[in-house]
């Protein structure tokens, strides 16, 4: 697995980005709120498995660079982490939307923004999974 993280594993569709925030599902681990949608038209199979986004609320942090630093180090987090959840989403074949918002109010550690988003991509796969309970049944 290659440790990129690609235009194609963003979520830039204004249409998506509507859909997971009104029928998504969410839950938080400090210092991230995650919403998450199963797709249903995985329109092609040679695309990645999961698209995210990942925001910071500009209310917390008035300055740009401050913003764009939280999310430059919630990047690289997710970005060598997200095998454990591409394989989850490969095995049962679906298609997941994220949302990775960043809550917390000071600027924390890239140690710990990476400990969290490790943490955060386990919970993602065991809620995911309860969906697919429910859908099964």
């Amino acid at each position: 697995m290659s440790y990129t993280f690609t235009k194609e594993e963003r979520l830039c569709s204004k249409r998506l980005i509507d859909g997971l925030f009104h029928n998504g599902s969410s839950f938080v681990l400090y210092p991230y709120r995650i919403v998450f949608l199963l797709a249903n038209n995985q329109h092609d199979n040679d695309g990645p498995p999961a698209q995210c986004i990942l925001s910071v609320s500009k209310k917390r942090f008035k300055r740009a660079v401050d913003r764009n630093f939280i999310k430059r180090r919630m990047r690289e987090a997710y970005r060598l982490q997200k095998s454990s959840l591409y394989g989850f989403l490969h095995e049962h074949s679906v298609h997941l939307l994220v949302a990775f918002q960043y809550i917390g109010k000071e600027k924390l550690p890239s140690v710990q923004l990476h400990q969290r988003m490790g943490l955060v991509l386990d919970k993602l796969k065991d809620e995911s999974s309860k969906v697919f309970l429910d859908l099964d049944s």
